[in-house]
């Protein structure tokens, strides 16, 4: 873990967070862990954010820096071509919600290890979450959020999907931020993680 790099992030030290990545990633580090680095600076982003320290634009001003670092990390990523796009992921940052990075680098991970995806975006509705499912017919959803107060979204979006009847077609993961086991169960979700890779491994199980 580079506690430099994190702390750039935090700071919203752009020039510094995008250097910091490339002398990580010349120095052969692996890909991985610069984006697990990212995972934990923006958790912590989240959090002064929750508490009032940071605003709206301090979350996007995060965002795009770690668009410039995905970029970096995203070509020196290899693909795992075991699986086949057969699988269809649904995905979406739920409703209350603007955190996009953690989302875009499990969509870009589950598109390298050759699932079907379908990204609804940021702030999404429960109500087009269930009309993607119906139009799309998915075999898995993945419901992302960085605050708390997404987990309530979460589960509100389960509930609608349930409630639709499509809930015994799907499985559920949900992800982001401080999401544990505790969330999972409130959500009612089939499976949770806090990184791109758990989501990749939670989405073979469940294809296979």
């Amino acid at each position: 873990m580079s506690e430099e790099l994190i702390k750039a992030i935090v700071e919203m030290d752009d020039e510094q967070a995008v250097a910091l990545t490339k002398q990580l990633l010349a120095q052969g580090v692996d890909p991985l862990f610069v984006l697990e680095d990212c995972r934990v600076a923006m958790g912590e982003v989240g959090h002064l954010f929750e508490t009032g320290e940071y605003f709206i634009s301090e979350l996007i001003l995060a965002g795009e820096i770690l668009k410039s670092i995905s970029a970096e990390v995203k070509p020196l990523i290899k693909a795992d071509s075991s699986s086949s796009k057969k699988t269809k992921v649904l995905i979406g940052t739920v409703k209350g919600d603007i955190h996009d990075i953690a989302k875009d680098i499990v969509v870009f991970m589950l598109d390298v290890n050759s699932f079907e995806v379908k990204d609804l975006g940021i702030d999404v509705p429960v109500q087009t979450f269930v009309d993607a499912v119906k139009e799309w017919q998915p075999n898995i959803i993945a419901l992302s959020g960085f605050l708390t107060l997404a987990y309530t979204s979460m589960k509100d979006t389960v509930e609608a999907i349930e409630a639709a009847g499509l809930r015994a077609k799907v499985k559920i993961m949900v992800g982001g931020g401080t999401v544990d086991a505790a969330v999972c169960s409130y959500a009612k979700a089939d499976g949770w993680g806090t990184d791109a890779m758990t989501a990749v491994n939670l989405a073979k199980q469940w294809s296979n």
